[in-house]
């Protein structure tokens, strides 16, 4: 077996370790085992307990790391213990891809007080098997319930539904991203006298009009695998434009009345095929964290990104560099392409054995206090989950793409831990080259040999 593949497996077991340690965890508590903490008293709120109004100790902090939503934590967090200064706020960022495991490891020990989580609801054909850790943590009693809350009044109701589990709030959004777009150098555009595509025509055609003048079109990050997903991402946003359609689509693969081998579900497959054929050589070998210098410097005229990275390219750039973004445009249908694939962002939760959960949800509410709240959005990058937040110049001027919310794929799929790891998207872009050393058919066949092998 893989060794990325026995990882995944031992994390997995330690997250279910975790499950059932705080379930037990909870059963005393109900039973009279357990003792609440001597900083929390009782509230209105779902889990029984409220901010407290003098938190004190140490408080620590467990998110993945990104740039700009590092940033953003950071100012919040000297403004907390400005005002707290009976507060030590430790706070620890962890790669995206070691995240997993150092939360489960952490979670078990009792040293997290504010974390990441996601619990979801899974949908009736797909086999309980397959609920994720959070789910099962939040059905445990393993997070505060926030229900009830003052401070969760302060978001905008659509964003907390889409966010709720089992009709209760485990989480405060901390934003919106959208991640189906590309960041364009608008003086390449001008100096080639190129327009905004809205086709896939349109944007093969921009593209080789960039290669003909030796511009490079896009840069892609393939050294870390997942960045190089985003160009997949946008073309399922394009070929299957809308909720119901991403959901169609996965229903359809789980009920096995599609295939990956389908024409439709093939060309995702090969339009991302076509993405990385624009990209500049050796790709695979580009760490995403290289990309936005190469983007500022002209090494090539488009980057496929979230708008989380808009941050971390004015911040290099500088004011003399503009640029802009847009939908990658992966449908023959304009107004298929009309509007942006997104997510709620990184969402945070206290643990139910958190040392200080007191002072936990005293950083919750202060957080989630529009003033502060606006602190973070502006160095994170995120579009605002609170209503009458003023976005930013930059989101202001991509609202056209997003005034319709539009979940992405990777949002609405959920993977088959039956399934071979070619099936994990379950569009099999690492197989296509030179990420792997398939066609786009190829890597499609792939997918559904695995697929079916878990079915």
């Amino acid at each position: 077996m893989a060794t990325k593949e026995l990882r995944t497996l031992r994390v997995r077991a330690r997250a279910m370790a975790v499950v059932a340690t705080l379930a037990a965890a909870s059963l005393l508590a109900a039973c009279g085992g357990g003792t609440t903490p001597s900083s929390v008293t009782t509230s209105s709120g779902g889990g029984g307990v409220t901010p407290d109004d003098h938190p004190k100790g140490t408080l620590n902090i467990l998110v993945s790391s990104a740039p700009g939503s590092d940033a953003g934590f950071k100012a919040v967090n000297q403004a907390f213990q400005a005002k707290y200064p009976d507060v030590k706020i430790e706070f620890s960022s962890i790669p995206n891809e070691n995240y997993p495991a150092a939360r489960a490891s952490r979670l078990s020990a009792g040293n997290i007080d504010v974390g990441l989580a996601g619990p979801q609801a899974l949908p009736s054909y797909v086999p309980a098997s397959n609920e994720g850790d959070d789910a099962r943590l939040a059905r445990a009693g393993g997070f505060v319930d926030l229900t009830g809350m003052s401070f969760m009044k302060n978001f905008t109701p659509s964003v907390l539904d889409v966010i709720k589990f089992d009709g209760k709030q485990y989480t405060v959004p901390t934003g919106l991203s959208y991640y189906t777009g590309v960041f364009y150098n608008k003086a390449i555009f001008t100096k080639y006298g190129l327009a905004i595509p809205t086709t896939w025509a349109e944007f093969v055609k921009l593209c080789e009009t960039l290669k003909s003048n030796g511009v490079t079109p896009l840069g892609i990050g393939g050294k870390d695998s997942w960045p190089a997903g985003l160009n997949m991402l946008a073309a399922v946003q394009g070929l299957y434009p809308t909720t119901q359609d991403k959901a169609g689509l996965a229903e359809g693969l789980w009920k096995q009345t599609l295939k990956l081998t389908d024409t439709k579900p093939v060309a995702v497959l090969e339009r991302t095929k076509a993405m990385f054929d624009y990209a500049q050589q050796n790709f695979a070998g580009f760490s995403y964290a290289s990309i936005p210098s190469g983007f500022i410097n002209g090494k090539f005229a488009m980057t496929a990104d979230g708008t989380w990275d808009e941050t971390t390219i004015a911040s290099a750039a500088g004011a003399d560099f503009s640029f802009g973004y847009f939908p990658i445009p992966t449908s023959d249908n304009a107004q298929d392409n009309a509007y942006l694939g997104g997510k709620v962002e990184l969402t945070l939760a206290v643990p139910s054995n958190s040392k200080n959960q007191g002072a936990a949800l005293a950083y919750l509410q202060f957080f989630s206090d529009p003033t502060n709240y606006q602190t973070f959005l502006k160095l994170a990058g995120f579009a605002p989950s609170q209503p009458n937040i003023t976005a930013s110049p930059f989101l202001t001027s991509i609202q056209k793409y997003t005034t319709t919310f539009t979940p992405a794929w990777d949002t609405i799929w959920v993977a088959n831990s039956k399934a071979g790891p070619k099936a994990s998207f379950p569009f099999n872009y690492p197989g296509i080259a030179p990420l792997g050393s398939g066609t786009a058919a190829q890597a499609a066949e792939q997918a559904q040999a695995d697929w079916a092998a878990g079915n």
